[in-house]
């Protein structure tokens, strides 16, 4: 994980120690430079007065807090112009693609100090400037990068004459248009290179070397070289030609949540990069998001976790964020009551924020992941669902790693009801989210190929030997590679994940879709380039499954919607080519009736989860209720019999279809609660709900019950549950108005057993 820091300040212990970081990597990579100017550093960000420039020192570090990359940016505010003073990579990180993110966060700065324009130095490329051929190789990478966002050199001015005759390498003034502006005139020109020459430079340039350089600016004679760097793409593809299009669903919430005071990289650009180059590719059809209950979110999450987002997100504060710096976990029935402290309960790390943007642009991607797996249930050959935040580090009961809700969890988990599933990640980092929320279960398959934890975010799961449990054992495949993984390395691992895949029988795939697996990422450190991309959609096309595609990871805003493209482009000829497809293999439990289930009263610790998701699963439940409906079964499995509480699970192909709760009621003879009774929702209706309350009914009469009692709401919603119960012989015994809320009342249900 990278983000990028802002410190515009020079007298703070935590300024002071990031200038000092920032001066000993200038200094190693530019051993060159005279001290004076890394000495000068403080009084540049800290003393606008003094070289009439206002300064700010951008750092970017890990997740570790060690730096790995500086810029200082200057902006001058009476001439509206930004100037790139330096900006320097720590040492072997030169084509990591930490420079990159770091040059966009300065041209993002630029734009909000309302500068017109970014100008800085860069040395030449001219034989005539530069004769040493090895500088002038490191010299035209540089120009070729910085050619890239656009910024070129000012040509046609003496702006690289040498101070003193004799001298090489004196630099190019190169302009930045920061996407908005052209180069100004002449006049205005004028008034910026003096400025930068007599503020930055007026120890060392003599008023008549200033003076004949800005003479040398004259309307008609200048302008910007020309681009150098026209290296073309890939080899030429044909566009696959597919018999139906490919559903393209964009969140359009995704651009409100945009934390801007820590400089992370997970930031709006990124879908609009992609979505510039997807453009051109004509098997796209944009579709808008449908809107699913949160019942999908609760049968995946914690209803805690969903309940604090988004709550927390709803009472942030306005502007500001709230970062976890605590982690309460050492007594979880002892829950904090402040959110900030809270979010260490919920969060895994202290660098995903929630602020009010959180909730509504996470939810948006839920929606947009669910359409996408609707439209492939519908017969759709694949769908891509462009989402951000991500989410595949969102766990069961936390978030984490700027992901709130696991996008492509939700999704498997509603296709699992058509079918078996498998997720395929192929992010750079861990799909810990999806590991963790499937680990007991044997009907969706994880696969993930990551960077080994031992270096790679989250560094606590991905290992090889973490393989699932209990029913899901075998059923989690970590696939592991070192920093230095090779493109070819990375396709391997891929096949080998196919294959598993293949053994599992899926009817869908769900594609946890990151692109930090790009070279030059400043989150990774691998080398894939479009080809390579190209290569890894085609496979995965031609797998035989209809992908979900669902975006996580990718920061390298230059070439993301090129290798976007290239993947899909590759998809799509696996897509198109002859093989056959393995979709819609019916699953042999997916529709059982009473007759067909397996019944059971004994209850374990591995029951707890199925019978939150199923009753989460109903829509009919609150977060409490859920809550309540899960410690009562773990109250029985803690004390037996003596807890009060009995049990009956139905089941189908070992998958739980319903479950009820009873008992008698304390301080009374004969008297029994029925506390709960959930069915599947995709088998409702074929009696099996009927066929737990009689099993309920003939275990409270052999305990000698003579009364069964009830509870449910008056709301008009549960008007179905209301005659479930009367057809059941169950008569209205008492209303306690507005019991549960206002507007909600408590109906107390009976029924004679005599």
């Amino acid at each position: 994980m990278l983000r990028i820091l802002k410190i515009t300040e020079a007298t703070s212990a935590a300024a002071r120690a990031a200038i000092a970081a920032a001066g000993a990597i200038i200094r190693a990579q530019f051993p060159g430079m005279p001290e004076r100017d890394i000495a000068r550093l403080p009084e540049l960000i800290g003393n606008p007065f003094k070289y009439r420039f206002l300064g700010q020192l951008l750092i970017a570090e890990d997740a570790e807090a060690r730096l790995k990359a500086v810029a200082v940016l200057l902006h001058a505010t009476d001439l509206r112009f930004a100037y790139l003073d330096i900006i320097s990579t720590a040492p072997r990180l030169m084509r990591s693609g930490v420079g990159a993110a770091l040059y966009e966060r300065v041209r993002e700065e630029a734009l909000a100090l309302g500068a017109e324009g970014l100008y800085f130095e860069c040395l030449p490329d001219d034989p005539a400037l530069s004769p040493d051929e090895k500088t002038r190789r490191q010299n035209m990478a540089r120009l070729r990068f910085y050619e890239r966002f656009g910024a070129r050199p000012i040509i046609g001015t003496a702006y690289e004459t040498p101070v003193d005759p004799g001298d090489t390498d004196s630099p190019y003034l190169m302009f930045d248009g920061l996407g908005r502006f052209a180069l100004p005139d002449a006049a205005r020109l004028k008034e910026i290179v003096r400025a930068i020459l007599e503020r930055k430079y007026g120890d060392r340039c003599p008023p008549d070397y200033i003076r004949r350089v800005i003479d040398s600016i004259r309307d008609g004679a200048f302008g910007l070289r020309a681009p150098r760097d026209h290296r073309p793409e890939p080899s030429p593809t044909a566009i696959p030609r597919l018999d139906h299009a490919i559903p393209l669903i964009v969140n359009d919430r995704h651009d409100i949540h945009h934390i801007r005071e820590r400089g992370y990289v997970e930031a709006p650009v990124r879908i609009s990069a992609i979505l510039g180059e997807i453009g051109k590719l004509p098997f796209f059809e944009r579709r808008e998001p449908r809107h699913f209950g949160d019942r999908h979110l609760r049968e995946v999450h914690a209803a805690g976790l969903v309940d604090y987002i988004e709550r927390s997100s709803k009472e942030a504060p306005e502007g500001r964020s709230i970062y976890p710096y605590v982690f309460p976990l050492r007594n979880a029935t002892r829950r904090p009551s402040d959110r900030s402290v809270l979010a260490g309960y919920w969060c895994i790390d202290t660098f995903t924020p929630i602020n009010r943007a959180v909730y509504p642009a996470a939810r948006r991607a839920v929606d947009c992941a669910l359409t996408a797996a609707a439209a492939v249930v519908a017969g759709a050959p694949a769908a891509y669902a462009l989402v951000r935040p991500p989410g595949h580090h969102a766990e069961h009961r936390a978030f984490g790693g700027f992901c709130y809700f696991s996008n492509a969890a939700i999704a498997a988990n509603y296709l699992s009801r058509h079918g078996r599933v498998a997720i395929l990640d192929i992010d750079y980092h861990h799909g810990n989210g999806q590991q963790d929320i499937f680990y007991e279960r044997a009907d969706v398959l994880t696969v993930s190929i990551h960077g080994h934890p031992r270096f790679a975010y989250p560094y606590f799961t991905g290992f090889a030997d973490e393989t699932g449990r209990g029913r899901g054992a075998g059923f989690n495949l970590n696939i592991p590679l070192p920093e230095d993984a090779t493109p070819a390395m990375h396709r391997a691992a891929v096949e080998r994940a196919l294959k598993r895949i293949a053994r599992h029988e899926p009817a869908f795939l769900v594609v946890a879709f990151g692109l930090d697996t790009a070279k030059g990422d400043p989150t990774g450190t691998w080398s894939n380039q479009a080809a390579d991309f190209r290569a890894l959609g085609r496979l995965i096309g031609g797998a035989g499954y209809p992908p979900v595609i669902i975006q996580e990871g990718g920061y390298r805003v230059r070439t993301l919607g090129v290798n976007a493209r290239h993947f899909f482009l590759g998809l799509a000829a696996g897509l198109a080519a002859p093989t056959p497809r393995r979709r819609l293999k019916p699953r042999p439990d997916a529709t059982p009736g009473p007759q067909e289930l397996e019944w059971r009263t004994a209850i374990g610790e591995a029951d707890l989860e199925p019978i939150r998701r199923l009753v989460a699963s109903t829509g009919a439940f609150s977060s409490a209720e859920i809550d309540i409906a899960v410690e009562l079964a773990a109250e029985r499995i803690a004390r037996g019999p003596a807890a009060g509480y009995h049990v009956i699970l139905a089941e189908a192909g070992g998958r739980l279809c319903g479950y009820a709760c009873h008992g008698p009621t304390p301080g009374t003879e004969g008297r029994h609660d029925l506390y709960w009774i959930a069915v599947d929702p995709r088998l409702q209706g074929k009696g099996i709900g009927r066929a737990l309350h009689d099993r309920v009914e003939a275990a409270v009469r052999a305990a000698g019950g003579v009364r069964l009692y009830v509870d449910t709401s008056t709301r008009d919603d549960y008007a179905a549950t209301r005659r479930f119960y009367r057809a059941l012989g169950y008569r209205r015994e008492a209303v306690l108005r507005d019991f549960y809320r206002e507007g909600d009342g408590k109906l107390i249900l009976m029924k004679e057993l005599a």
